[in-house]
């Protein structure tokens, strides 16, 4: 079996059977966004305690690439600091699953889920702090992500 072979396996069983799938009750912060051109669609709930990612699920709909992603992202993330989790770029997720060189037309399936992870983080962050200069540097430095 080729690598290639591999990381397809690999595709298909996280789009069958997704790591870290549900909801969170009483979490700290969710997000959702959607990729309308595909019909992909996914919310992320977060739990957070002592600025570490605790828990973290993923529930929605996509294609198989945006699920497996999906389920490789939370499972990145889960147990990380805030900050560490805000450093995860997309080579973290698209090179656990072999994507790195993923077609342009498939690239927003793959990355959908951490675009909702990096909004959500940010809402998280602008929520609870307490200078409004210091939430509009944070707004600032959101607004370069994508």
């Amino acid at each position: 079996m080729s690598g290639a072979d591999i990381y397809h396996e690999m595709i298909v069983d996280y789009s069958r059977n997704p790591i870290n799938y549900g909801k969170i009750e009483n979490h700290d912060v969710t997000f959702h966004d959607s990729n309308p051109l595909c019909g992909d669609s996914i919310d992320i709930d977060m739990k957070i305690d002592d600025d570490k990612v605790t828990d973290i699920k993923f529930h929605g709909k996509g294609c198989a690439i945006c699920m497996a992603c999906s389920s490789v992202l939370t499972e990145i993330t889960k147990g990380k600091s805030i900050e560490d989790a805000r450093k995860i770029e997309k080579n973290d997720v698209l090179g656990e699953l072999g994507l790195e060189h993923l077609q342009a037309v498939r690239i927003k399936c793959a990355l959908l889920s951490l675009k909702v992870l990096k909004s959500a983080l940010y809402t998280y962050l602008g929520n609870n702090m307490d200078e409004a200069q210091d939430r509009d540097k944070l707004k600032e430095e959101a607004s370069n992500l994508y």
